[in-house]
């Protein structure tokens, strides 16, 4: 089965081998996404509601490049650094899954930077 690299217009470049998304038939898997800036920065510092929109608009960006909206989001895994911020993350999440909401998982771990306190990655079964 072919496959197809997803890597919006903008987007830095990657600590590791892996691209934003990688995409076969109609399924879409975005890989974890972490609230960096294009230079690998970590964004909003101490702030993990901040970095949880910030990954989730990350992860829109890979999954509307594919043809795709938040809607065919079918899975995400929640990696969280503390679960002190387990609140505040999902007060974001539920603003980007308003309706019916994907399977998840969420587990507590350390993360590849310290100040990194949140990370998704993300399954969407696109419409064509």
């Amino acid at each position: 089965m072919p496959k197809t690299s997803v890597i919006p217009a903008g987007s830095g470049a990657p600590l590791a081998p892996f691209v934003p998304g990688s995409q076969a038939d109609n399924i879409l898997y975005v890989s974890g996404t972490l609230p960096f800036d294009k230079d690998n920065n970590v964004v909003y510092v101490g702030d993990a509601a901040a970095q949880t929109r910030h990954v989730l608009e990350l992860i829109q960006s890979v999954i509307e490049t594919a043809g795709g909206s938040m809607n065919d989001v079918t899975f995400n895994s929640i990696f969280l650094r503390n679960w002190e911020d387990y609140a505040a993350i999902n007060a974001v999440y539920a603003e980007f899954f308003p309706g019916e909401k994907p399977a998840r998982y969420c587990i507590q771990c350390g993360l590849v930077k310290p100040d990194a306190l949140i990370e998704i990655a993300s399954i969407a079964h696109l419409p064509h």
